[in-house]
């Protein structure tokens, strides 16, 4: 990994013969926070297919063989079911790549196996990607009617959702998302609560505003009778604009004001965490000034981020 200012850890090195090498996809983030990818070679000398997390704890998930599957080029993806998704370009029944589904636990199948028939092609080599009607797109390197490969689509039982263009924003936020079917009598929710403002363009895309009150959970789009949840969470982040009064002693209640206040869970005077909090509404927050504290500043966590104030609160 590397921190923004440049600084790089090292975080797993590979053991060629049991964990493989060549790590030339991108890995993906699952929902579950950890880390996919792929390594060449390793155990089978075929393909392995590994998790990580942040803080670099690696576990190998699957030993892929010369039936499931080698030599894949890109990355796996997370589809709405929460399994991972993925292609390789040689193995399988005809030795011309395969598209399989692993599970987060490691549990592999194979879905398709390429022929080399014109009507699907060869060595898929480009990452997956699951259009919001549920189906999922990638393309070939060879094959088809000009043996210059093909573009194509495979339906694995999923429905259809809609996909945030950000999931995270303040109460105010203009939130763009994609989908189908949309008209100008579709309803917007952020975690129950109704956007009041909702413009349209197309049947395939919104922006909805972030209205007070919204709370972090999923993403809603109901049009007739059809309703479409995003594939991510939306977290609602609190802003934190002031607090009275600036000063006092331990047990002091201090009124905080700010957006996005409806699930907090956590009221910090200087890092140290107050003992009773009282959530009076999704703008205010009451909370006394705990044991140990010491002069600094507020932070307020909620479901959706954590706020801080600019100024200091003084503890006398």
């Amino acid at each position: 990994k590397v921190s923004t200012a440049g600084v790089l850890t090292v975080l797993h090195n590979f053991a060629c013969t049991t964990e493989g090498r060549g790590l030339i996809g991108p890995l993906v983030q699952g929902t579950d926070g950890n880390f996919y990818g792929y390594s060449t070679g390793g155990a089978t000398n075929q393909q392995e297919i590994y998790k990580i997390t942040a803080s670099g704890a690696f576990t190998m998930l699957h030993s892929m063989t010369a039936a499931e599957g080698n030599a894949s080029r890109n990355g796996l993806i997370q589809a709405t079911d929460g399994n991972l998704y993925g292609t390789a370009v040689g193995g399988g029944t005809f030795n011309k790549g395969t598209i399989f589904k692993i599970t987060t636990g490691g549990a592999l199948t194979v879905l398709f196996n390429c022929d080399g028939s014109n009507n699907f092609g060869v060595n898929p080599t480009s990452n997956l990607t699951q259009h919001t009607n549920g189906l999922l797109y990638g393309d070939t390197l060879g094959g088809g009617d000009n043996n210059a490969g093909v573009f194509y689509s495979l339906d694995v039982g999923l429905g259809p959702f809609v996909s945030l263009v950000s999931t995270s924003g303040k109460e105010g936020a203009k939130i763009g998302i994609r989908g189908q079917g949309f008209s100008a009598s579709s309803v917007v929710k952020f975690g129950g609560v109704q956007a009041t403002s909702v413009t349209r363009q197309g049947s395939t895309f919104l922006n909805a505003t972030v209205p007070a009150g919204a709370l972090t959970g999923s993403v809603t789009v109901t049009t007739g009778a059809t309703t479409l949840t995003s594939n991510r969470t939306f977290r609602v982040t609190p802003t934190l604009a002031s607090f009275s009064p600036t000063s006092g002693s331990v047990g002091t209640p201090v009124m905080i004001t700010g957006t996005g206040l409806l699930q907090t869970t956590k009221v910090t005077f200087n890092k140290v965490k107050a003992t009773t909090v009282t959530i009076n509404s999704d703008t205010q927050v009451t909370a006394n000034v705990p044991t140990g504290a010491t002069t600094g500043k507020i932070a307020i966590t909620t479901a959706g981020g954590t706020a801080t104030s600019r100024t200091v609160f003084t503890v006398n």
